[in-house]
């Protein structure tokens, strides 16, 4: 247990709570796993309906994981690397086949982790604070978390742009592509959970229905055209080069936003992504997602991206392989080799 979580029943509703506001509530192996515990005993108790998954004080929801930890852990044996994205991988497994509805309030940043928690749930509420994105090309990483299931089933080649550039989707947007299943202003969230504690569980799909708010249409379907078009290629190099050859202000500006990402990882993602839209087991996405994780988390991109962006923050990270063409076919088959059976992720024993 940890405090880090708060896992509390109130009537007929299981209650977890992100309470890690000093690093906005990202994930460490501790929170998972008291979550994985909670999750477990209301799974087996009668008396509890419903899951409300939501944060506690300061701002929210969920920045990610403890990649500082991670990757530190990857300068040495990564075996506390690989024990976090193991739990991790079990506990969004779990919340994606909980048979039980599970409410999730995505009120704020949701990226990297936050996503792996938040998606999962088969009510997702969305507001005007929410700030979605997958942004682990930044850090030499890949979208993990489920993220090659998620982004692969976006519209059009929507997946495949936000995995590259790690672009932020407001609200509206995640109502737009279905990311989320429901709109609401910040200041009703609170009116909500008090209904849904205090109503049956039957009632659930009415009081959401009753006090969602109509966001409009997202911005980035505004995009979607430009994006199916210039993200329509399957190697990187084609779309950096179409992007390049594309004379809008809009594109280059991704084209430079681009440029800076780990080209190790947006060969990764793409691959992923590409493997992933044709998965029909989710466990078998986070089994191949384990194996990325592993190898990825002791490879010089992510340790460098980690320092650039997080430790010493001159955000000038030195890639290696430099270039999309240094990153060869041989390199990726590596990366994505399957791991020794007895050491391949698991979903949880239920």
């Amino acid at each position: 247990m940890t405090d880090e979580i708060l896992a509390f029943t109130e009537g007929k509703v299981g209650r977890l709570r992100l309470n890690r506001p000093k690093a906005l509530h990202a994930l460490n192996e501790a929170m998972c796993r008291t979550m994985i515990d909670a999750l477990l005993a209301w799974r087996a108790d009668p008396g509890v309906e419903l899951v409300l998954l939501d944060h506690a004080e300061g701002r929210g929801f969920c920045a990610g994981g403890d990649v500082r930890a991670v990757a530190e852990s990857g300068k040495g044996d990564g075996e506390a690397a690989r024990a976090f994205f193991y739990t991790e991988y079990q506990l969004n497994h779990l919340l994606f086949t909980y048979a039980k509805p599970v409410v999730s309030f995505l009120d704020g940043i949701v990226m990297g982790g936050g996503v792996g928690i938040g998606l999962p749930g088969r009510y997702r509420i969305a507001t005007e604070r929410t700030v979605f994105a997958m942004p682990e090309a930044t850090i030499g990483l890949f979208p993990d978390v489920g993220g090659g299931w998620y982004l692969s089933r976006l519209p059009g080649r929507l997946g495949q742009y936000l995995a590259l550039t790690a672009a932020r989707l407001d609200g509206a947007d995640m109502m737009s592509v279905g990311l989320a299943t429901h709109y609401a202003t910040s200041a009703k969230l609170d009116e909500m959970k008090v209904w849904m504690i205090e109503r049956p569980v039957r009632e659930l799909e009415t009081i959401l229905e009753g006090m969602a708010d109509v966001p409009g249409d997202g911005s980035i379907l505004d995009r979607r055209a430009e994006i199916d078009r210039l993200f329509a290629a399957d190697t990187l190099e084609d779309i950096l080069a179409g992007l390049e050859a594309d004379p809008g202000e809009w594109a280059q500006t991704v084209l430079e936003g681009l440029r800076t990402k780990s080209p190790q990882s947006c060969k990764v993602a793409l691959r992923q992504l590409r493997e992933g839209a044709l998965r029909t087991d989710f466990a078998e996405e986070m089994r191949v997602e384990y194996g990325l994780a592993a190898h990825v988390s002791m490879r010089h991109d992510f340790i460098e991206g980690v320092r650039a962006l997080l430790v010493d923050k001159d955000n000038a990270p030195v890639w290696d392989p430099a270039t999309p063409e240094s990153v060869t076919d041989s390199m990726l088959d590596r990366i994505f080799a399957a791991l020794p059976e007895d050491e391949q992720w698991q979903p949880l024993r239920l």
